[in-house]
């Protein structure tokens, strides 16, 4: 007897935005970004266990779709331009749910000091903004989607 497979209809739900208390940070996003993968990946595996270690809450971990941006050289002499170099730029987002505010001096310290060369590093709120930001813009099915609308 076979049995038929059920389709797996997900919605994506947003996760629960933390409010700030007087003691805690609300939900913070550590955001790190570089032209190197894996050094990028290394340092954000860093930061999840830097957090685990000093009981930190972390909410969710997730890779933001990468971006390539070419730089293009023009010839002394002439118009024409041509493609010097792609350079690619990785992100990575270890998502914080609360950070008690007399542990943060230290979890930043610890995560400044270790930062290697060409990371960049930046921590602020969590939005809906960013949580839409994670996913990929599919302008094929933009465009199904508004001829369905009309």
């Amino acid at each position: 007897m076979r049995q038929k497979k059920k389709k797996d209809k997900r919605q994506v739900i947003p996760k629960r935005i933390f409010k700030a208390t007087d003691t805690a940070y609300g939900s913070l996003n550590v955001t790190v970004s570089g032209y190197d993968m894996t050094v990028v990946e290394h340092y954000s595996q860093y930061i999840h266990n830097i957090c685990n270690r000093l009981g930190v809450a972390v909410a969710d971990s997730y890779a933001l779709p990468t971006k390539t941006t070419e730089v293009m050289l023009m010839q002394e002499q002439g118009t024409k331009m041509y493609i010097d170099a792609t350079l690619k730029t990785h992100k990575r987002v270890v998502q914080l749910s609360t950070l008690n505010a007399t542990l943060c001096p230290v979890f930043m310290e610890t995560v400044l000091k270790n930062q290697p060369e060409g990371v960049q590093l930046s921590v602020n709120q969590h939005t809906d903004s960013e949580f839409q930001a994670r996913f990929k813009v599919r302008p094929e099915l933009q465009e199904l989607l508004a001829k369905m609308n009309h």
